[in-house]
Protein backbone atom coordinates (compact mmCIF):
# COMPACT_ATOMS: atom_id res chain seq x y z
CA UNK A 1 0.00 0.00 0.00
CA UNK A 2 1.27 3.49 -0.82
CA UNK A 3 1.91 5.75 2.14
CA UNK A 4 -0.74 8.25 3.20
CA UNK A 5 -0.18 10.69 6.03
CA UNK A 6 -1.15 9.07 9.29
CA UNK A 7 -1.75 5.68 7.68
CA UNK A 8 0.38 3.81 10.20
CA UNK A 9 3.22 4.25 12.64
CA UNK A 10 6.85 3.26 12.30
CA UNK A 11 6.44 0.66 15.04
CA UNK A 12 4.07 -1.20 12.74
CA UNK A 13 6.78 -1.93 10.16
CA UNK A 14 8.63 -5.24 10.47
CA UNK A 15 12.03 -4.94 12.09
CA UNK A 16 13.42 -8.12 10.54
CA UNK A 17 12.31 -10.23 7.60
CA UNK A 18 13.46 -13.68 6.59
CA UNK A 19 13.40 -14.91 3.03
CA UNK A 20 12.73 -18.48 1.95
CA UNK A 21 16.50 -18.95 1.85
CA UNK A 22 16.76 -17.92 5.51
CA UNK A 23 18.53 -14.67 4.63
CA UNK A 24 17.78 -12.13 7.34
CA UNK A 25 16.93 -8.49 6.66
CA UNK A 26 17.23 -5.70 9.22
CA UNK A 27 16.38 -1.99 9.33
CA UNK A 28 19.01 0.54 8.37
CA UNK A 29 20.19 2.77 11.20
CA UNK A 30 18.31 6.02 11.78
CA UNK A 31 21.58 7.96 11.95
CA UNK A 32 24.95 8.03 10.21
CA UNK A 33 26.88 7.49 13.45
CA UNK A 34 28.32 11.00 13.82
CA UNK A 35 29.11 11.62 17.50
CA UNK A 36 28.30 15.34 17.15
CA UNK A 37 24.93 14.81 15.46
CA UNK A 38 23.79 11.20 16.07
CA UNK A 39 20.43 11.63 14.31
CA UNK A 40 21.82 13.20 11.13
CA UNK A 41 21.83 10.97 8.08
CA UNK A 42 20.95 7.29 7.98
CA UNK A 43 22.49 3.85 7.63
CA UNK A 44 22.02 0.79 5.47
CA UNK A 45 22.40 2.34 2.05
CA UNK A 46 24.55 4.64 -0.06
CA UNK A 47 22.90 7.20 -2.34
CA UNK A 48 24.23 7.63 -5.89
CA UNK A 49 21.99 10.48 -6.98
CA UNK A 50 18.99 12.71 -6.32
CA UNK A 51 16.69 13.87 -9.14
CA UNK A 52 14.15 16.47 -7.98
CA UNK A 53 11.13 17.68 -9.95
CA UNK A 54 9.48 20.41 -7.87
CA UNK A 55 7.08 23.35 -8.06
CA UNK A 56 7.02 26.29 -5.65
CA UNK A 57 4.30 28.90 -5.29
CA UNK A 58 5.86 31.94 -3.57
CA UNK A 59 2.47 33.51 -2.78
CA UNK A 60 1.27 30.45 -0.89
CA UNK A 61 4.66 29.22 0.31
CA UNK A 62 3.73 25.79 -0.99
CA UNK A 63 6.20 23.23 -2.35
CA UNK A 64 5.19 20.07 -4.23
CA UNK A 65 6.74 17.47 -6.49
CA UNK A 66 8.77 14.30 -6.44
CA UNK A 67 12.25 13.06 -5.65
CA UNK A 68 13.84 10.10 -7.41
CA UNK A 69 16.65 8.58 -5.35
CA UNK A 70 19.02 5.92 -6.67
CA UNK A 71 20.90 4.06 -3.92
CA UNK A 72 22.72 0.83 -3.14
CA UNK A 73 22.03 -1.25 -0.06
CA UNK A 74 25.05 -1.68 2.22
CA UNK A 75 23.30 -4.38 4.24
CA UNK A 76 20.30 -6.66 3.81
CA UNK A 77 17.57 -4.06 4.30
CA UNK A 78 14.09 -4.65 5.64
CA UNK A 79 13.44 -0.92 5.82
CA UNK A 80 15.34 2.37 5.69
CA UNK A 81 14.99 6.00 6.70
CA UNK A 82 15.14 9.21 4.71
CA UNK A 83 15.45 12.60 6.37
CA UNK A 84 12.41 14.78 5.58
CA UNK A 85 11.28 17.66 7.79
CA UNK A 86 7.89 19.46 7.74
CA UNK A 87 6.76 17.93 4.43
CA UNK A 88 4.29 15.08 3.83
CA UNK A 89 4.81 12.16 1.47
CA UNK A 90 1.66 11.02 -0.35
CA UNK A 91 3.20 8.12 -2.28
CA UNK A 92 6.43 6.15 -2.06
CA UNK A 93 7.63 3.44 -4.43
CA UNK A 94 10.71 1.23 -4.37
CA UNK A 95 11.72 -0.10 -7.79
CA UNK A 96 8.30 0.88 -9.08
CA UNK A 97 6.37 -1.05 -6.42
CA UNK A 98 4.28 0.71 -3.75
CA UNK A 99 6.02 0.86 -0.39
CA UNK A 100 4.64 1.66 3.04
CA UNK A 101 6.09 4.65 4.81
CA UNK A 102 5.56 6.45 8.07
CA UNK A 103 6.69 9.71 9.58
CA UNK A 104 8.79 9.54 12.77
CA UNK A 105 9.71 13.11 13.65
CA UNK A 106 11.92 14.34 10.81
CA UNK A 107 12.42 10.80 9.47
CA UNK A 108 10.48 9.14 6.67
CA UNK A 109 10.61 5.41 7.43
CA UNK A 110 10.20 3.36 4.23
CA UNK A 111 9.39 -0.34 4.16
CA UNK A 112 9.70 -1.87 0.67
CA UNK A 113 7.45 -4.75 -0.39
CA UNK A 114 10.41 -7.14 -0.10
CA UNK A 115 13.81 -7.07 1.54
CA UNK A 116 16.66 -5.48 -0.41
CA UNK A 117 19.84 -7.54 -0.66
CA UNK A 118 23.13 -6.01 0.31
CA UNK A 119 24.96 -4.68 -2.75
CA UNK A 120 21.81 -4.26 -4.84
CA UNK A 121 20.91 -0.94 -6.43
CA UNK A 122 17.36 0.28 -5.90
CA UNK A 123 15.31 3.33 -6.87
CA UNK A 124 12.99 5.20 -4.52
CA UNK A 125 10.42 7.73 -5.76
CA UNK A 126 8.81 9.96 -3.14
CA UNK A 127 5.88 12.19 -4.06
CA UNK A 128 5.48 14.87 -1.43
CA UNK A 129 4.21 18.37 -0.68
CA UNK A 130 3.67 20.93 2.04
CA UNK A 131 4.86 24.19 3.49
CA UNK A 132 8.60 23.87 4.08
CA UNK A 133 10.25 25.42 7.10
CA UNK A 134 13.44 25.67 9.09
CA UNK A 135 15.51 23.48 11.40
CA UNK A 136 16.72 24.82 14.72
CA UNK A 137 20.44 24.17 14.29
CA UNK A 138 22.55 24.64 17.41
CA UNK A 139 25.49 26.08 15.52
CA UNK A 140 24.93 28.48 12.63
CA UNK A 141 21.37 29.54 13.43
CA UNK A 142 18.20 28.29 11.83
CA UNK A 143 18.90 26.49 8.59
CA UNK A 144 16.75 25.04 5.89
CA UNK A 145 13.90 26.61 3.93
CA UNK A 146 13.40 30.31 4.62
CA UNK A 147 10.45 32.02 2.94
CA UNK A 148 10.84 35.72 2.20
CA UNK A 149 9.06 38.58 0.40
CA UNK A 150 10.26 37.65 -3.09
CA UNK A 151 10.56 33.87 -2.83
CA UNK A 152 12.58 31.55 -0.66
CA UNK A 153 16.09 30.37 0.23
CA UNK A 154 17.08 26.79 1.06
CA UNK A 155 20.42 27.09 2.81
CA UNK A 156 22.23 26.07 5.97
CA UNK A 157 24.99 24.12 7.67
CA UNK A 158 25.30 21.51 9.16
CA UNK A 159 21.86 20.51 7.83
CA UNK A 160 19.28 22.03 5.50
CA UNK A 161 18.49 19.67 2.62
CA UNK A 162 15.88 17.66 4.54
CA UNK A 163 13.61 20.70 4.68
CA UNK A 164 12.95 20.53 0.94
CA UNK A 165 13.67 16.99 -0.26
CA UNK A 166 14.00 13.45 1.18
CA UNK A 167 17.69 12.83 1.72
CA UNK A 168 20.46 11.06 3.59
CA UNK A 169 21.42 14.33 5.25
CA UNK A 170 25.03 13.78 6.29
CA UNK A 171 28.27 14.64 4.43
CA UNK A 172 29.49 11.05 4.54
CA UNK A 173 26.95 10.06 1.86
CA UNK A 174 27.77 12.15 -1.20
CA UNK A 175 25.57 11.93 -4.29
CA UNK A 176 24.93 13.68 -7.59
CA UNK A 177 22.11 16.22 -7.80
CA UNK A 178 19.58 17.27 -10.42
CA UNK A 179 16.87 19.87 -9.96
CA UNK A 180 13.94 20.97 -12.08
CA UNK A 181 12.23 23.80 -10.15
CA UNK A 182 9.06 25.35 -11.55
CA UNK A 183 8.17 28.85 -10.40
CA UNK A 184 5.92 31.64 -11.71
CA UNK A 185 7.14 33.50 -14.80
CA UNK A 186 9.40 36.40 -13.89
CA UNK A 187 10.83 34.68 -10.82
CA UNK A 188 14.34 33.20 -10.82
CA UNK A 189 15.07 29.75 -9.40
CA UNK A 190 18.84 29.46 -8.95
CA UNK A 191 20.83 26.44 -7.89
CA UNK A 192 24.17 24.68 -8.29
CA UNK A 193 25.96 22.96 -11.14
CA UNK A 194 25.45 23.30 -14.88
CA UNK A 195 22.34 25.21 -16.00
CA UNK A 196 19.97 23.39 -18.33
CA UNK A 197 17.19 24.44 -20.66
CA UNK A 198 14.41 26.65 -19.28
CA UNK A 199 10.88 25.97 -20.43
CA UNK A 200 7.72 28.04 -19.94
CA UNK A 201 4.08 26.98 -19.98
CA UNK A 202 0.84 28.41 -18.59
CA UNK A 203 2.56 31.19 -16.67
CA UNK A 204 5.19 28.98 -15.04
CA UNK A 205 8.88 28.55 -15.86
CA UNK A 206 10.97 25.49 -15.09
CA UNK A 207 14.65 26.07 -14.27
CA UNK A 208 17.00 23.09 -14.56
CA UNK A 209 20.35 22.47 -12.88
CA UNK A 210 22.69 19.46 -12.83
CA UNK A 211 25.62 18.82 -10.48
CA UNK A 212 27.35 15.71 -11.79
CA UNK A 213 30.05 15.58 -9.10
CA UNK A 214 28.83 13.98 -5.87
CA UNK A 215 28.12 16.45 -3.12
CA UNK A 216 27.39 16.49 0.60
CA UNK A 217 23.69 17.25 0.99
CA UNK A 218 24.13 20.55 2.86
CA UNK A 219 25.98 21.87 -0.21
CA UNK A 220 22.78 21.82 -2.27
CA UNK A 221 20.60 24.91 -2.49
CA UNK A 222 17.78 26.59 -4.33
CA UNK A 223 17.37 30.36 -4.20
CA UNK A 224 14.08 31.75 -5.52
CA UNK A 225 13.27 35.41 -6.04
CA UNK A 226 14.07 38.53 -8.02
CA UNK A 227 17.68 38.28 -9.18
CA UNK A 228 19.81 39.74 -11.93
CA UNK A 229 21.52 36.73 -13.48
CA UNK A 230 24.77 36.98 -15.46
CA UNK A 231 25.74 33.96 -17.54
CA UNK A 232 28.88 33.23 -19.50
CA UNK A 233 31.81 30.84 -19.59
CA UNK A 234 35.14 30.64 -17.81
CA UNK A 235 37.88 28.19 -18.71
CA UNK A 236 35.38 26.47 -20.98
CA UNK A 237 32.81 25.94 -18.21
CA UNK A 238 29.54 27.74 -17.43
CA UNK A 239 29.82 30.77 -15.16
CA UNK A 240 26.57 31.87 -13.50
CA UNK A 241 26.46 34.71 -10.99
CA UNK A 242 23.42 36.46 -9.56
CA UNK A 243 22.71 39.47 -7.36
CA UNK A 244 19.37 40.86 -6.18
CA UNK A 245 17.60 43.02 -8.77
CA UNK A 246 17.39 45.75 -6.14
CA UNK A 247 21.16 46.32 -6.38
CA UNK A 248 22.89 48.56 -8.88
CA UNK A 249 24.69 46.92 -11.79
CA UNK A 250 28.02 48.16 -10.40
CA UNK A 251 27.28 47.31 -6.76
CA UNK A 252 30.00 46.03 -4.43
CA UNK A 253 28.31 42.63 -4.52
CA UNK A 254 28.35 42.47 -8.32
CA UNK A 255 31.97 43.64 -8.54
CA UNK A 256 33.10 41.09 -5.97
CA UNK A 257 31.38 38.18 -7.72
CA UNK A 258 32.84 39.34 -11.03
CA UNK A 259 36.25 38.27 -9.72
CA UNK A 260 35.14 34.66 -9.20
CA UNK A 261 36.98 33.28 -12.23
CA UNK A 262 40.17 35.21 -11.47
CA UNK A 263 40.24 34.03 -7.86
CA UNK A 264 39.45 30.42 -8.77
CA UNK A 265 42.29 30.42 -11.31
CA UNK A 266 44.74 31.68 -8.70
CA UNK A 267 43.67 29.05 -6.17
CA UNK A 268 44.07 26.35 -8.83
CA UNK A 269 47.77 27.22 -9.00
CA UNK A 270 48.00 26.22 -5.32
CA UNK A 271 45.42 23.44 -4.93
CA UNK A 272 45.32 21.77 -8.33
CA UNK A 273 42.68 21.85 -11.08
CA UNK A 274 39.29 23.34 -10.26
CA UNK A 275 37.18 20.27 -9.36
CA UNK A 276 33.73 21.02 -10.82
CA UNK A 277 31.92 21.60 -14.12
CA UNK A 278 30.64 25.11 -13.37
CA UNK A 279 31.57 28.34 -11.61
CA UNK A 280 29.60 31.14 -10.04
CA UNK A 281 28.08 32.71 -6.95
CA UNK A 282 24.79 34.09 -5.66
CA UNK A 283 24.29 37.05 -3.32
CA UNK A 284 21.21 36.20 -1.26
CA UNK A 285 18.38 38.68 -0.79
CA UNK A 286 17.43 37.75 2.77
CA UNK A 287 18.61 39.67 5.83
CA UNK A 288 18.53 36.48 7.94
CA UNK A 289 21.39 35.02 5.90
CA UNK A 290 24.36 36.66 7.62
CA UNK A 291 26.88 34.05 6.51
CA UNK A 292 28.36 32.71 3.31
CA UNK A 293 28.14 29.04 2.40
CA UNK A 294 30.21 27.05 -0.09
CA UNK A 295 27.24 25.53 -1.93
CA UNK A 296 28.90 23.32 -4.52
CA UNK A 297 30.17 25.13 -7.64
CA UNK A 298 28.12 28.25 -6.78
CA UNK A 299 28.62 29.69 -3.28
CA UNK A 300 25.89 31.73 -1.61
CA UNK A 301 26.78 35.01 0.10
CA UNK A 302 24.79 37.02 2.64
CA UNK A 303 24.71 40.72 1.78
CA UNK A 304 26.24 41.63 5.17
CA UNK A 305 29.68 40.72 3.77
CA UNK A 306 29.51 43.64 1.37
CA UNK A 307 28.20 46.35 3.69
CA UNK A 308 31.65 47.94 3.72
CA UNK A 309 32.19 47.70 -0.03
CA UNK A 310 33.81 45.14 -2.28
CA UNK A 311 34.92 41.96 -0.52
CA UNK A 312 36.88 39.52 -2.61
CA UNK A 313 38.36 37.89 0.51
CA UNK A 314 35.08 36.15 1.32
CA UNK A 315 34.90 35.04 -2.32
CA UNK A 316 38.38 33.51 -1.96
CA UNK A 317 37.28 31.74 1.22
CA UNK A 318 34.19 30.16 -0.33
CA UNK A 319 35.97 29.25 -3.55
CA UNK A 320 38.72 27.53 -1.55
CA UNK A 321 36.00 25.33 -0.10
CA UNK A 322 35.33 23.97 -3.56
CA UNK A 323 38.52 21.97 -3.02
CA UNK A 324 38.50 21.76 0.79
CA UNK A 325 35.03 20.80 2.01
CA UNK A 326 33.18 20.22 -1.25
CA UNK A 327 35.32 18.04 -3.53
CA UNK A 328 37.08 16.60 -0.46
CA UNK A 329 34.27 16.42 2.08
CA UNK A 330 34.08 15.54 5.74
CA UNK A 331 33.50 12.07 7.09
CA UNK A 332 32.36 13.50 10.42
CA UNK A 333 31.63 17.00 11.69
CA UNK A 334 34.40 16.92 14.30
CA UNK A 335 36.89 17.45 11.46
CA UNK A 336 35.35 20.75 10.31
CA UNK A 337 38.77 22.41 10.68
CA UNK A 338 39.81 20.61 7.48
CA UNK A 339 37.26 22.78 5.69
CA UNK A 340 37.64 26.07 7.48
CA UNK A 341 41.35 25.99 8.28
CA UNK A 342 42.36 25.56 4.64
CA UNK A 343 39.81 28.16 3.53
CA UNK A 344 41.23 30.66 6.02
CA UNK A 345 44.72 29.90 4.77
CA UNK A 346 43.42 30.49 1.23
CA UNK A 347 42.25 33.95 2.29
CA UNK A 348 45.80 34.71 3.39
CA UNK A 349 47.19 33.40 0.10
CA UNK A 350 44.81 35.61 -1.88
CA UNK A 351 45.62 38.70 0.22
CA UNK A 352 49.31 38.07 -0.37
CA UNK A 353 48.67 37.76 -4.10
CA UNK A 354 46.23 40.66 -4.47
CA UNK A 355 47.07 43.08 -1.65
CA UNK A 356 50.74 42.31 -0.97
CA UNK A 357 49.98 41.25 2.62
CA UNK A 358 52.38 38.39 3.34
CA UNK A 359 50.90 35.16 4.64
CA UNK A 360 53.42 35.33 7.48
CA UNK A 361 52.01 38.73 8.44
CA UNK A 362 48.44 37.37 8.56
CA UNK A 363 49.65 34.42 10.62
CA UNK A 364 51.61 36.59 13.08
CA UNK A 365 48.70 38.96 13.63
CA UNK A 366 46.39 36.04 14.42
CA UNK A 367 48.96 34.14 16.49
CA UNK A 368 49.73 37.10 18.74
CA UNK A 369 46.11 37.84 19.64
CA UNK A 370 44.49 34.39 19.75
CA UNK A 371 42.82 32.77 22.79
CA UNK A 372 44.30 29.27 22.77
CA UNK A 373 41.80 27.64 25.11
CA UNK A 374 39.66 26.46 22.19
CA UNK A 375 41.05 23.61 20.08
CA UNK A 376 39.98 23.04 16.45
CA UNK A 377 40.61 19.29 16.31
CA UNK A 378 37.63 18.54 18.54
CA UNK A 379 35.74 21.83 18.93
CA UNK A 380 32.42 20.44 20.16
CA UNK A 381 29.02 21.25 18.75
CA UNK A 382 28.81 24.63 20.47
CA UNK A 383 32.04 25.81 18.83
CA UNK A 384 31.69 24.06 15.49
CA UNK A 385 31.98 27.40 13.68
CA UNK A 386 34.03 29.20 16.30
CA UNK A 387 37.26 31.14 15.87
CA UNK A 388 39.42 28.13 16.75
CA UNK A 389 38.13 26.20 13.74
CA UNK A 390 38.77 29.12 11.37
CA UNK A 391 41.71 31.08 12.75
CA UNK A 392 43.59 28.38 14.64
CA UNK A 393 42.78 26.01 11.79
CA UNK A 394 44.39 28.45 9.36
CA UNK A 395 47.41 28.86 11.63
CA UNK A 396 47.76 25.08 11.80
CA UNK A 397 47.93 24.91 8.01
CA UNK A 398 50.60 27.59 7.81
CA UNK A 399 52.58 26.12 10.72
CA UNK A 400 52.49 22.76 8.93
CA UNK A 401 53.90 24.43 5.82
CA UNK A 402 56.80 25.87 7.80
CA UNK A 403 57.37 22.56 9.62
CA UNK A 404 57.59 20.27 6.59
CA UNK A 405 58.90 22.84 4.10
CA UNK A 406 57.35 24.45 1.03
CA UNK A 407 58.16 21.61 -1.38
CA UNK A 408 56.51 18.89 0.71
CA UNK A 409 53.64 21.21 1.59
CA UNK A 410 52.93 22.03 -2.06
CA UNK A 411 52.83 18.30 -2.83
CA UNK A 412 50.53 17.81 0.15
CA UNK A 413 47.97 20.29 -1.19
CA UNK A 414 47.75 18.84 -4.68
CA UNK A 415 48.01 15.21 -3.57
CA UNK A 416 45.24 15.68 -1.00
CA UNK A 417 42.85 17.26 -3.50
CA UNK A 418 43.58 14.71 -6.21
CA UNK A 419 43.60 11.52 -4.13
CA UNK A 420 40.37 12.39 -2.29
CA UNK A 421 38.58 14.18 -5.13
CA UNK A 422 34.81 13.57 -5.04
CA UNK A 423 35.23 11.66 -1.77
CA UNK A 424 35.54 12.04 1.98
CA UNK A 425 38.54 12.26 4.30
CA UNK A 426 39.45 12.90 7.92
CA UNK A 427 42.21 14.37 10.07
CA UNK A 428 44.02 11.04 10.40
CA UNK A 429 44.21 10.85 6.61
CA UNK A 430 45.82 14.29 6.45
CA UNK A 431 48.36 13.45 9.15
CA UNK A 432 49.32 10.23 7.40
CA UNK A 433 49.80 12.01 4.07
CA UNK A 434 51.83 14.82 5.63
CA UNK A 435 54.13 12.31 7.33
CA UNK A 436 54.50 10.29 4.14
CA UNK A 437 55.43 13.27 1.99
CA UNK A 438 57.71 14.93 4.55
CA UNK A 439 59.29 11.85 6.10
CA UNK A 440 58.67 13.39 9.54
CA UNK A 441 56.86 12.19 12.64
CA UNK A 442 54.18 14.86 13.10
CA UNK A 443 52.20 13.44 16.01
CA UNK A 444 53.50 16.03 18.47
CA UNK A 445 52.95 18.86 15.99
CA UNK A 446 49.29 18.03 15.37
CA UNK A 447 48.65 17.31 19.03
CA UNK A 448 49.86 20.79 19.94
CA UNK A 449 48.15 22.70 17.13
CA UNK A 450 44.84 20.82 16.91
CA UNK A 451 44.18 19.56 20.42
CA UNK A 452 46.31 21.48 22.92
CA UNK A 453 44.88 24.30 25.04
CA UNK A 454 48.06 26.33 25.38
CA UNK A 455 49.92 28.44 22.84
CA UNK A 456 52.05 26.19 20.63
CA UNK A 457 55.72 27.03 20.35
CA UNK A 458 56.49 28.63 17.03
Amino acid sequence: MAFLAGACTSSGAPAVRASAGAVSYAPGASGAGDSYFPTYGNGGYDVAGYDLNLRYDPKKGYLSGSATIVATATQNLSRFDLDLAHLTASRVTVDGQPATATKDGNELVVTPPAGIDSGRSFTVVVTYAGTPGQLANKTLGDGGWLRNDTGAVALGQPESASTWFPVDDHPSDKATFKLAMTVPDGVEALSIGVPGDRTTADGWTTWRWTESSPLASYLSTVIIGQYRVTTGTHAGKPMVTAVPESLAVDSAEAKSLARTGEIADFLATKFGPYPFDAYGGIVVEDARIRYALETQSRPAYGRAFFSGGENDTVVAHELAHQWFGDSVALEKWQDIWLNEGFATYAEWLWQEHDEDIAVRESFDRTYDSFDWKQAPGNPGVAHLFGSAVYDRGGMTVYALRKTIGDAAFDRLLTTWTSEHRDGNANTADLIALAEKLSGKDLDAFFQAWLYGTTKPTY
